[in-house]
């Protein structure tokens, strides 16, 4: 059996990722497989705690893979980073540096995978626009966003701008509501094609471990 233990930042993205990936997560059951999505209280925490729990996972199940899945917003938080590069090359140090502090095989790096939102989980929400309007039951959009969405920047990051969407529709966002009821409705394949940089990146390492083809 392979445990797959995927950590974001707050339950809205637990929820929405278990609704988007609730074809994969009952294929992946069905081959005796489990993969979950688990919150850790925020972006800080989460690159904070992140390295250390992978390791106490990975060390005691060994056949188990630990991806952490922050957003890239804010920048420098808790460390300085501007990108997905900086972002994982200062998670993968923590890791190799806590795994010599703890004497722990080094092999265990391999299932240790980071990846993010770029540049926030409502990436995915923007990329799905009709069952977006949908949700805020409007035929046009109130306001434009780059294309491909994850071309946003740390200025105006994709949950800024689904904000002034629902505001504009005289509604305020909840993203425990509304993300996964968008996203249920929502294709991850089409999402992969939308979110080329660093959606598709994650899905992909997340079938190669489950030993899955596209569905």
């Amino acid at each position: 059996m392979k445990e797959v233990f995927v950590y974001v930042e707050g339950p809205s993205d637990q929820l929405g990722m278990r609704e988007l990936l609730s074809g994969i997560i009952e294929i992946a059951a069905r081959k005796g497989n489990k993969i979950d999505f688990y919150p850790l209280g925020g972006k800080e925490a989460l690159l904070k705690k992140g390295p250390k729990k992978a390791i106490n996972i990975l060390r005691n199940r060994p056949n188990s893979w630990v991806f952490l899945l922050p957003d890239l917003y804010p920048r420098n938080k808790p460390f300085s980073h501007e990108n997905y590069q900086d972002l994982k090359g200062e998670l993968d140090k923590q890791f190799t540096e806590e795994i010599q502090r703890k004497n722990c095989d080094e092999q265990i790096g391999k299932r240790f995978l980071v990846h993010c939102f770029k540049y926030d989980f409502e990436s995915l929400l923007l990329a799905s626009e009709n069952i977006l309007l949908q949700r805020l039951g409007k035929s046009k959009f109130s306001c434009k966003w780059k294309v491909p969405v994850e071309d946003q920047d740390h200025n105006n990051p994709p949950k800024r701008i689904v904000e002034v969407l629902f505001r504009d529709a005289n509604m305020k966002y909840k993203d425990t509501a509304d993300a996964p009821w968008i996203l249920n409705r929502s294709n991850y394949r089409d999402l992969m094609i939308k979110c080329p940089q660093n959606f598709k990146p994650f899905i992909e390492d997340l079938f190669s471990i489950l030993e899955l083809e596209s569905l």
